[in-house]
């Protein structure tokens, strides 16, 4: 599957996973609006299938819905990466003490499909791996069987763990 953090999001909510409340907009006036439903702090993020979003602007903390509908107008058309936003999710606002990485990729050379996790989210997962492979997991896993290939599994090294005393994440943007 090839999601857009809007549908993923709303498909992890309707398996009972707890995930922030958001709201899709396609207008400056529809992010106002729903900057207003959720109320209090909210983070205007572009919808676009590519990693980068924030460095290249298209991820912007909102205090007011005013501020929401501002950051609307400077993301909507954003070309990011070769994709221009033409749509956006207004999420509720976060007191963020640790952020993760996950995701699972479909690794065609090896017709199988890679689970990525690390305890460093909010960070370009290619830096990351280039830096600092060893904070990166790697897990294959057999389509066919739907279960962790032990072969050729690896986990991040102690020294990348997360805090005890982290409590809340949220998937990077």
């Amino acid at each position: 599957m090839d999601l857009y953090e809007y549908q993923a999001r709303d498909m992890f909510e309707k398996h009972g996973v707890p995930v922030l409340a958001g709201i899709v907009a396609d207008t400056p006036a529809e992010a106002r609006a729903a900057a207003e439903k959720l109320g209090g702090v909210t983070v205007v993020k572009a919808q676009v299938k590519t990693g980068g979003r924030g460095k290249a602007g298209g991820v912007k903390v909102a205090k007011t819905p005013a501020d929401a509908e501002a950051a609307a107008e400077a993301i909507l058309g954003l070309d990011i990466k070769g994709h221009v936003v033409k749509r956006l999710m207004v999420a509720a606002g976060a007191d963020i003490t640790q952020e993760y990485y996950f995701s699972v990729l479909l690794d065609r050379a090896n017709r199988s499909y890679l689970s990525l996790a690390s305890f460093e989210g909010g960070m370009e997962i290619e830096q990351l791996a280039e830096e600092r492979p060893e904070a990166l997991a790697r897990v294959e896993v057999d389509p066919s069987s739907a279960s962790p290939s032990t072969r050729r599994a690896r986990s991040p090294s102690p020294r990348s763990s997360p805090p005890s005393s982290s409590r809340r994440s949220r998937p990077s943007s």
